[in-house]
């Protein structure tokens, strides 16, 4: 049971890691060399980062969490208070944009944490 637990607490600072953009194995090193391109290897420790191949699965996530809050947020904004189409695209189009962007990265991170953490062939 000791190991079990040992296992899930790296597997979740593996995905922390992830998450704030730094080397899945060491934590120093950054994952990213630009907005979504990994490093070839880590800087800190060597691993290659390069055989860690997301596709596109960091985006389908970004879809799902982005249109689960904005969707339901913007019909309930719609049902209370009627605002017009501009109001309306002023608020949700910004707000859709920032949480895409700003989320990207993040779970293209993640992903690549889980997939060294379960050492998954590239």
């Amino acid at each position: 049971m000791i190991t079990i637990a040992s296992e899930k607490q790296d597997r979740l600072r593996t995905l922390l890691r992830g998450l704030l953009g730094r080397c899945p194995c060491c934590g120093e090193g950054r994952l990213f060399r630009s907005y979504l391109k990994p490093h070839a290897s880590c800087e800190a420790c060597g691993l290659r980062l390069d055989q860690f191949r997301a596709d596109d699965a960091p985006a389908y996530f970004t879809i799902l969490i982005v249109g689960h809050v904005v969707v339901p947020a913007m019909l309930s904004v719609e049902v209370a208070y009627h605002p017009s189409a501009l109001v309306q695209c002023s608020i949700w189009l910004p707000l859709t944009l920032g949480m895409t962007l700003g989320l990207l990265p993040r779970i293209k991170g993640a992903l690549i944490a889980l997939m060294w953490s379960l050492k998954a062939p590239s």
